[in-house]
């Protein structure tokens, strides 16, 4: 494994529902009440594992900031539907809110963060509120939403011009009804209500830039604060580096993270 994939250690193991992927890792923060990171794993909406999508990097960077940490599973495309799966980010967040008394964390100070997949489903649940509402959750049930390099946000379009490497893998989550697509797609559920506020990163991928852009744009429009930045990187390479990298200090998109975690938290 590349360095920051390493799988971390040390987490309280939970299940938040009944499917044997129903399930994450949480580990406390510091001080009294400190904010919660709560991490998506990518791996094309059909693989891909909270451990080793994680990173030791991750873990030990944003619990030596003193936030608390949590990465979950959830079902796996072709056994769970697109739609099971961003319930399932939606459940684990009301989950670890009604644990948060028991836990330490302050249940007012939650971001989501996801990469590929994992940024897809992050923005979807934060701009399409049916997943919150279906959880008992109100739009504001996380404070921020960092996608990190995703590539489907608008759905359609990426299949459309998406070339034929990820075809496959974009058919057997999506399928070919065009409003099934839409409905997924976060850039077309961007008015209001969404999540409060966005943090976009990508790397220098060509569908991966024009997808961050348009969906950053769409909430710009709606009024929901969003910032956008590119990293260097590029292609598959790139797009693996961002996960891998995140949480190490010498990476950029580190410290841009914890600028803006540091303005939004307060």
């Amino acid at each position: 494994m590349a360095q920051g994939q390493q799988p971390a250690t040390g987490g309280q193991a939970m299940a938040y529902g009944n499917d044997t992927l129903q399930t994450l890792d949480y580990w406390p923060g510091t001080g009294a009440k400190p904010p919660l990171i709560l991490f998506v794993h990518g791996g094309g909406w059909k693989r891909g594992d909270k451990d080793n999508a994680t990173g030791a990097t991750k873990v030990d960077h944003y619990t030596g900031l003193g936030y608390a940490f949590a990465s979950i599973n959830y079902r796996l495309v072709p056994d769970a539907t697109v739609e099971e799966q961003a319930q399932d980010v939606a459940d684990a967040v009301a989950f670890l809110r009604s644990k948060a008394g028991t836990l330490g964390f302050d249940p007012d100070r939650i971001v989501l963060m996801g990469h590929s997949a994992g940024a897809h489903l992050v923005a979807l649940v934060g701009t399409d509120m049916r997943y919150f509402a279906k959880a008992g959750l109100q739009p504001d049930a996380v404070k921020g939403v960092i996608p990190l390099d995703g590539a489907a946000y608008d759905v359609p379009k990426q299949m459309a011009q998406g070339g034929r490497v990820m075809a496959d893998t974009y058919e057997q989550a999506f399928g070919a009804d065009p409003a099934r697509q839409k409905a997924l797609s976060p850039t077309l559920h961007a008015v209001r209500p969404n999540a409060p506020a966005f943090l976009i990163l990508h790397v220098d991928r060509t569908d991966g830039t024009a997808q961050s852009n348009a969906l950053a744009a769409a909430l710009k429009q709606a009024g929901t604060p969003v910032e956008v930045h590119a990293l260097e990187g590029r292609g598959l390479r790139g797009h693996m580096q961002i996960n891998r990298s995140m949480g190490d200090p010498a990476y950029p998109g580190t410290a841009m993270v914890d600028a803006w975690l540091k303005r939004l938290f307060g």
